[in-house]
């Protein structure tokens, strides 16, 4: 298989970064095992309690996380990081904090940017489980953008957007800013156009248009950064969520994309991570949300409003702006902040009862 199939060709596994970065800075770095350190540093109340993994998520010396973008856990709770900057792009930990691997962002040469303007093009990330098969959904982040659909080794299997013409993995379609990606159970693709358009258009599992619906306003049905998408099954009929994000509100709709209710009370909504019965949500408001089935908000972590983000190292309790999070299989909690050292980071469920 040629370097050219690869979304990042040019990848380093774990031997390859002890010997680029250094043993000893490497193993400081990778080795915590979080669940003796950041004891005293917590988030929210009762069975919501989660206790902040001090040092989770370093790098080794000589790379640096940018605005943080993007994370989401595979079937494996491996734990892919991205975020705006050009060493390293992606980056693979295991739950412990251990780094597996770094995508590097060499593919620019392919496809014609500096490596610069490829940490510039950062944005979604969406992990999808389909017919037993795990996949991920990169969401380029400029006007005249792609989606692109890889496995978890960042192959290319399918593209859609700006796009040569007559390529057998590729479909042309107008984005003009795309945000996220979200897929249903029947294998339909929802994209938001959440910074261009204000569109949301739905895919088959081919890429064929079925519908769009939006435009920018506050009247249901518009929508004023539609950041965010996502499936939700937690009721017995899937409906998707949009996070409105401008609009501080969640429009909910079926799947053939009716629009059915209003969510308030959220704060800059950004995306969304579903997880043990529960919807989390990003809000860029400086908080974390939590709602169950019914749409009721159960939690709220790090409400940390007024702080200054160039203090926010001073208040490891708070968040400042949260862009992404996801949950693995044990339902401990990762964050990633748009901040311009991205902030990844891991809270423990660490539940308390009454």
């Amino acid at each position: 298989m040629s370097s050219s199939d690869r979304l990042f060709p040019v990848r380093m596994d774990r031997r390859e970064l002890l010997a680029s970065a250094g043993a000893a800075a490497l193993a400081a770095s990778v080795g915590r095992d979080a669940s003796a350190q950041g004891e005293g540093v917590r988030f929210g109340e009762g069975k919501h309690t989660y206790t902040l993994v001090d040092g989770w998520g370093e790098l080794p010396t000589g790379m640096n996380y940018g605005f943080g973008c993007a994370v989401v856990v595979d079937s494996k709770d491996r734990v892919y990081v991205t975020s705006r900057s050009a060493n390293c792009c992606v980056a693979v930990f295991d739950r412990r904090g251990k780094l597996l691997e770094t995508w590097s962002n060499d593919f620019a040469e392919k496809i014609g940017y500096s490596t610069q303007q490829v940490a510039g093009t950062a944005h979604g990330l969406y992990w999808s489980k389909e017919h037993g098969e795990e996949f991920l959904y990169f969401t380029e982040n400029k006007p005249g953008s792609r989606v692109y659909k890889t496995d978890l080794k960042g192959k290319i299997l399918a593209q859609i957007g700006n796009v040569p013409a007559g390529a057998s993995n590729a479909v042309k379609f107008d984005f003009t800013n795309p945000t996220d990606v979200a897929v249903a159970p029947n294998g339909d693709i929802y994209v938001v156009d959440g910074y261009g358009s204000q569109l949301v258009h739905r895919f088959d599992k081919n890429w064929q248009l079925k519908r769009t619906i939006g435009g920018p306003g506050t009247d249901h049905g518009k929508f004023r950064t539609c950041h965010g998408v996502w499936v939700n099954t937690l009721r017995a009929e899937p409906e998707l969520y949009i996070a409105d994000r401008a609009n501080n509100r969640l429009e909910v709709y079926s799947l053939e994309m009716d629009y059915k209710r209003t969510i308030p009370d959220v704060r800059m909504p950004c995306c969304f991570y579903q997880a043990k019965g529960q919807l989390y949500v990003p809000e860029l408001g400086a908080r974390v949300s939590i709602l169950d089935a019914e749409d009721r908000i159960v939690a709220r972590l790090g409400d940390g409003q007024g702080i200054d983000p160039k203090t926010i190292r001073q208040h490891p309790d708070k968040f400042s702006t949260p862009h992404a999070l996801t949950v693995d299989s044990r339902g401990d909690l990762y964050v990633v902040e748009w901040l311009d050292f991205g902030r990844p980071r891991k809270l423990r469920h660490t539940p308390v009862k009454a």
